[in-house]
Formats: structure tokens, sequence, C-alpha cells
């Protein structure tokens, strides 16, 4: 019985005296007798927006109450929507600067960032749903999603959940980690098909603008799309692919396996005490990594700092896994190698 079930029978206690409780599908039965001065009326008037009917039937003198709860809604905090309406606000922004537009000037052509700044959007909020869906069906206290504005090129600093109670079983620490970045994949895998298809071809250009790198799924996107590009040519890429590209980075960074990152988590499930050691030695990986790009140097100390190398322990540390539990972290791998990018950005 959940909390919702139990916060009902404990105010229908004031009215009823309960005697047994049932269940009939997702509703509840109670066996008992209303409490002298009160009646079922008034009863269902107080527990309006709670339940959605209560009936009595008589049976053998017994009185049974045959209860239908209300659907559950999902309150949406101001600060959650306050950060989400600032978060379209600064991404639209990132987005119509992408396409040359003076802001100052020509302030309502804002709208010319809606491609981008809507499929930054998508990726990022279908990857904490994810987590978010997962997190309810474990029954992990957890928040909706943070959005981050920034005053960045690319109008955002992400977006998080918090888990506000703990994770208890191993099972669920998979589920929670892998089905963020599995679903955000998923739209950023589409969003970069659209993205490349709609990008222009143009002549290549050494040592003009900022170069993004290249991971093997946009290799291979790429090559699908365009088979015989010439070596002399490269892509202008689209607004749509860039933030497709910009998902791809986010869920590889989310990925590494360590401490709190969604990695992190899989990797604890799946191997336990080892993987504090694969943390620390992905850790040495990145800082190394760094000689490459300064991109990595970056991370490496925000996870050192915020995120934490080691990962915390779980309640139920010892029931095995199953084949599932093998197979979801076998696809975050994958994932993982696909998206990943040895040198993000380059001039």
């Amino acid at each position: 019985m959940n909390d919702r079930k139990r916060n009902i029978i404990f105010l229908l206690s004031k009215w009823i005296q309960i005697i047994r409780i049932g269940k009939e599908g997702k509703n509840f039965v109670i066996e008992g007798y209303i409490l002298p001065g009160y009646s079922l009326k008034e009863i269902e008037k107080h527990l309006k927006g709670k339940i959605r009917s209560i009936r009595k039937i008589s049976s053998n003198g017994r009185d049974l109450f045959y209860i239908k709860s209300a659907k559950e809604r999902i309150k949406i905090p101001r600060i959650n929507l306050i950060l989400f309406i600032a978060t379209i606000f600064t991404t639209l922004s990132a987005g119509a600067l992408m396409e040359g537009v003076n802001l100052f000037e020509n302030p309502l052509l804002i709208i010319k960032g809606v491609p981008f700044s809507l499929t930054l959007m998508l990726i990022l909020g279908i990857h904490e749903l994810g987590h978010f869906t997962y997190a309810k069906k474990h029954k992990v206290d957890a928040t909706l999603p943070y959005f981050v504005p920034a005053p960045t090129f690319i109008g955002t600093f992400g977006a998080f959940i918090k888990m506000r109670s703990p994770i208890r079983k191993r099972l669920a620490l998979v589920e929670i980690g892998a089905a963020g970045p599995i679903a955000g994949f998923i739209v950023a895998l589409f969003a970069l098909f659209i993205g490349l298809s709609l990008s222009e071809i143009v002549v290549k250009m050494e040592g003009v603008g900022i170069q993004l790198g290249d991971s093997l799924i946009t290799k291979i996107a790429t090559s699908i799309i365009y088979p015989s590009l010439p070596e002399n040519m490269e892509l202008l890429l689209h607004p749509v692919g860039f933030a497709a590209w910009i998902g791809m980075l986010v869920t590889m960074l989310n990925l590494l396996p360590i401490g709190q990152l969604d990695g992190g988590h899989i990797v604890y499930a799946l191997l336990g005490k080892w993987s504090s050691k694969i943390a620390w030695g992905v850790l040495g990986v990145v800082i190394l990594l760094g000689i490459f790009s300064f991109n990595w140097i970056i991370w490496a100390l925000l996870v050192f700092f915020l995120i934490r190398v080691k990962h915390p322990p779980v309640l139920d540390d010892y029931t095995p896994l199953t084949r599932r539990e093998l197979v979801i972290g076998l696809i975050a791998l994958l994932i993982f190698i696909l998206t990943f990018i040895p040198v993000p950005f380059h001039v």
C-alpha cells in the first residue's frame, strides 16, 4: 500500500470505524461502520480531490465501503517552472545568435532559435524524465527536473533531478541510472539524422571557427546521409544537428563510470566494490585526455569536487542481478562507446 492510500485510510478513520481493509484491483474495500453523527455524503465532501468515489454496500449485517482513489496529480514546483522558462529563453537566445540574429536590434527574431532550443530542451528533458519515471517505479522520492539556464553559447548548463530518498536495491540503481542516457540517446539519435539532413555542404576552411569533434555515431550517421562527401568539403551543421551533438556529448559525459554520474550508478550496481577502482582509473584517463583538450580537465575538476569519485553504498548490496540488468549495462556501455568524443572542440 502506497503512502497516498495510507493517508486516505487515516482520514477515513475519523468518520468510519474500520474493521478490515481489503483490495479490489487498484481500489480498496473497507469493512466497518460510519461513526454516529456522520453521513456518507459528508465523508465524500471531506475527501474531495483525494478519492473519486465511495459507495456503501450492506451485506449479511456488514457494511462494505468501496473506494476509488483519485488519480495522483504531479504538482510542478514554482522554482522548477521558473528555471524551465528561463532556460527556454536562454536556449532560444543561443539558437538565434547561431542564426546571426542581433537580439538587441531585433528581439522578436529570437523565434529563429526555436529549432535549436526545442531540440536541446527535448533531449535534456527526456533524459531527466527517464530517471524520474524509473525513480517513481522503484518508489524513490525524486524531484521533477531542474533546468539550469546559463549565459553560454548553448544557453544552459543542462538539467538534473534530485533523489530525496536512498536507492535501496542494485536493480533500481541500474534502471534509474540507465533510463536517462538511453531515453536521451534515442531522442538525440533521431535529431542527429534530421539535423544532418538539414545541414549545408560547404568548402572546408582550416583554422576558421570552432570545429566539433566526431564520435562513432556522428561518423556513421554522416556516412549514411552523405556517402560521397568530398575530402575538401565539410558540413555546416544545422542548429537541430548541433543540439543533437550536444545531447550526445552530455550522454557520454554522464555515462562515465564515476561517482554518482549515471555511469557510476550502473557500474556500482554491476561490479560493487570494484567500481571504486574503475572510477579512479577512469578519472585518471580523463585527466590524461586533458593533454588533447582542456575541456576534459574542467570536467575532471567538476567531477572530483562536486560529484565525487566514490559511489555511496545501497541498502541491499547482496541480491544478485539478473541477465536483464546485465543487458541494460551492456546497452549503456554501447551508447558510451558510440557517443565518445576524444576531442570535443578544437580550432
